[in-house]
């Protein structure tokens, strides 16, 4: 299959085609030029038929005999022997198409993850080629067999959103590539919550900028990866070479969960180090329930702890103005005070709206 305007010809004749053509013109047959080029005569009717390749040192050898240079000979089976691949190859894509069929294909491309498609081959090459993978079985043998642990620890066999949650995957792992960072240091990550806590506390307008930064001060990647259908995936924390990389997909598109969410995965880096990844609203086999709880009481700290919540409900009449006190008091946004009322149903879901800020992380 032809990419970046590169050029591959339909048909390439094996160079034994042009060796029958040249020993045709100086009236040579196989016997005697075998006898010439001191090679055995079933080697020369093997090439001569296709069945055997020429190789360097034949096509030194057969310099002198025909007076073509040998870089003619092995320029011409290069030639080809990377046609013969390339039709191999194209059976590799056909034969990934089944498995390509899993994967939301369509809005990958809307999303401008993958080009706009043709063929069923096409889109099978495009999607290996998006993962950085040779064939489907190595897609399997990465994302359900683990067969190379220190890049992907997880199993994602058994889990009927497998194909959509690592493409999601694979999007951030590309995305994560494009940044540079300075090397990981969790004492800079530590000291920098405060300020965190400070942009979710304001919410500027560009407060996803604001947080990505002093993210990446610490040695921290942060990048938003939108959802694919069939992957309901929050987010995801996991350490690529040295840096961690947290991955957001902004899925509720509201404040107070995405701010949940992002302190969530820093307590992933900070209290559970290289080892593992976590990948949030998804059940899979290596799915820790004590490490998801430890992440989510550092998220309750950093957005609104235990105290300030009993606080809070021991105010049996809240009003507005007492929420907006309230957040105030405690550094924080009036909509994660609401939020965390609704998830509690302390009170009803239309209660506090106006304080719960949505977001749409396509155009922060």
């Amino acid at each position: 299959m032809a990419k970046n305007n590169e050029y591959f010809p339909q048909s390439v004749p094996h160079p034994g085609n042009d060796l029958s053509e040249k020993l045709s013109e100086l009236e040579m047959g196989p016997k005697e030029f075998a006898i010439r080029a001191g090679k055995p005569e079933k080697t020369i009717t093997a090439i001569l038929k296709g069945e055997s390749s020429i190789t360097p040192d034949m096509a030194v050898q057969f310099e002198n005999v025909l007076k073509i240079p040998a870089h003619f000979w092995t320029n011409r089976q290069r030639s080809y022997d990377e046609y013969i691949a390339r039709i191999r190859r194209e059976k590799v894509f056909e034969e990934a198409i089944p498995w390509s069929k899993n994967f939301p294909i369509n809005d990958m491309v809307r999303k401008e993850w993958l080009p706009k498609l043709g063929s069923p081959n096409e889109k099978a090459a495009s999607l290996l080629s998006f993962f950085s993978l040779s064939t489907a079985k190595a897609w399997e043998d990465y994302y359900f067999k683990r067969e190379l642990k220190v890049a992907f620890r997880i199993s994602l066999a058994h889990n009927k959103d497998s194909y959509s949650i690592s493409a999601w995957l694979r999007k951030g792992e590309i995305q994560a590539a494009l940044i540079t960072s300075k090397e990981y240091s969790e004492k800079d990550f530590k000291n920098s919550l405060p300020a965190l806590k400070k942009i979710m506390t304001e919410h500027p307008a560009d407060f996803f900028e604001k947080l990505k930064s002093v993210c990446l001060n610490a040695g921290v990647k942060v990048v938003y990866t939108p959802c694919l259908p069939g992957s309901p995936i929050s987010g995801s924390t996991r350490w690529i070479n040295d840096n961690p990389l947290i991955q957001l997909s902004g899925r509720f598109k509201r404040n107070d969960v995405f701010w949940f969410t992002f302190f969530h995965e820093a307590g992933h880096i900070l209290l559970h180090g290289k080892k593992d990844i976590f990948l949030e609203d998804v059940k899979y086999k290596d799915y820790d329930d004590e490490k998801e709880k430890e992440a989510n009481d550092f998220a309750i700290k950093w957005t609104l702890n235990i105290d300030q919540e009993k606080e809070i409900l021991n105010n049996e009449n809240l009003t507005t103005e007492d929420v907006v006190e309230f957040a105030k008091k405690y550094e924080t946004h009036p909509g994660i005070i609401i939020g965390r009322l609704h998830h509690l149903k302390k009170i009803l879901p239309f209660v506090g709206r106006k304080f719960i800020i949505p977001i749409d992380l396509d155009k922060a």
